[in-house]
């Protein structure tokens, strides 16, 4: 095997998947580490979905190193550490305690640490990271529920969390090409740094960073940065041309269920609503306080046809989380949603729903834990970072779509039935 990669949440699992699987990969997502050993063994990747993002840092590393033993078992070449685009954490970690341990576990003298994804509007430069036209600092993830974002210098965020020496490769060294920034990272490893923000603004950048890491024991960053990895197995004719991947042919009636609170799935949410679609708002402090507030979404979604897909949210403008972060606590509330998706998306699968969309890291991995599904095969891309799904390995056939709460256009809820034959 290749290329093994561990990614902090679901939706970042799956969006690095579909970029090494659109590069000509053959990449399989496993859910947790032990399902990494029935990986089939004509995988060029495999892709281990956590939900470590927001546990506390020193669990975080425990299960990101029983993921990299897992990968280790099956001999894989080069790993990877895959975190979101908008670098979500907070000064305690988990990026920088995962990256340490994992330099440490595979003896690297240095890593990159990129999270630009331009396709996305994520980039970096003069290490700030931009959201569109706006800093992070300034961009919706400065209201982000459980890792708010408030300081757009990934130096000095990253540099809080490692107990290691961060220092910066800035956009002239990348735009030198792949030998200056190898060059760079040599010099900064041998004065001691062994974590480096790399500034990318374009594709060109990523793939000049990737072709730098050709033999790099470990790379961290979103999954843009692995858009030029596979081109380095491609040159040595260890893998083929890309290939056109089709959706996945589950039929049945479709759902959506959305945790997230991102500027971007709030307008999704409303966009959807505006068409006329059918839709139930969850609400927290209800589910909280009174257990028939789920039921009475059951019976709501009994009453549908099931004709076009129903969206269920607990999605809510920032005032409104604040509120609800203050009755019941940041911790409780996270968890009283992700409890009331996953026991949704049991009952809906359990009443034929076949096709689900589901929004927000968080919630993609209750739902998916709810579900017991142990690996995914990547089906066609979406929008960008999003593609269709479909389980394999027992249980029924499903189609998933797992979005990050920041990524898709307005009408992608729409957009993405619209995919399926």
């Amino acid at each position: 095997m290749l290329l093994g990669a561990i990614a902090d949440d679901m939706t970042g699992a799956t969006d690095l998947a579909l970029m090494l699987s659109k590069s000509g990969m053959k990449t399989v997502q496993v859910i947790g580490p032990d399902a990494v050993s029935a990986v089939p063994p004509e995988a060029d990747a495999v892709v281990v979905a956590m939900k470590s993002r927001t546990n506390p840092p020193d669990e975080a590393v425990a299960m990101s190193l029983q993921a990299l033993a897992a990968l280790q078992d099956r001999g894989v070449e080069q790993v990877m550490f895959k975190y979101c685009s908008t670098f979500d954490s907070t000064d305690r970690g988990n990026i920088g305690p995962v990256a340490d341990a994992l330099l440490d576990a595979l003896g690297a003298p240095v890593a990159v640490a990129c999270s630009a994804f331009p396709d996305a509007a994520r980039t970096i430069y003069q290490g700030h990271l931009f959201v569109g036209d706006r800093l992070l600092s300034e961009s919706g993830m400065r209201d982000h529920p459980l890792t708010p974002m408030t300081d757009s210098d990934l130096v000095r965020v990253l540099g809080r969390q490692s107990r290691n020496r961060v220092e910066l490769i800035d956009l002239a060294t990348v735009r030198a090409g792949a030998a200056a920034i190898r060059e760079r990272l040599k010099e900064l490893a041998d004065s001691g740094v062994r974590l480096a923000i790399v500034d990318a603004v374009a594709d060109a950048d990523l793939l000049a960073i990737g072709a730098a890491c050709h033999d790099a024991g470990l790379i961290t960053g979103g999954s843009g940065i692995a858009m030029g990895l596979p081109e380095n197995f491609r040159r040595a004719g260890r893998i083929g041309a890309p290939s056109v991947v089709a959706p996945p042919d589950v039929r049945g009636p479709g759902a959506i269920l959305s945790g997230s609170c991102s500027q971007a799935t709030n307008e999704q949410v409303t966009r959807y609503r505006a068409a006329g679609f059918p839709v139930f708002h969850l609400d927290p402090t209800a589910l909280a306080d009174d257990p028939a507030h789920l039921s009475s979404c059951l019976d709501w979604f009994a009453g549908l046809d099931g004709s076009v897909p129903c969206l269920i949210h607990a999605t809510d403008a920032p005032e409104q989380v604040a509120r609800v972060q203050q009755r019941l606590g940041r911790d409780r509330a996270g968890v009283v949603v992700e409890q009331a998706m996953a026991s949704l998306a049991t009952a809906l699968v359990e009443q034929g729903v076949r096709r689900l969309v589901v929004a927000g890291g968080e919630t993609s991995g209750a739902v998916v834990e709810a579900l017991g599904v142990k690996a995914l095969q990547i089906g066609p891309e979406i929008a960008p970072g999003v593609p269709w799904t479909e389980t394999t390995g027992g249980g029924p056939r499903l189609a998933l779509a797992l979005k990050s709460g920041n990524f898709g256009g307005p009408d992608f809820f729409a957009d993405a039935f619209a995919a399926l034959p």
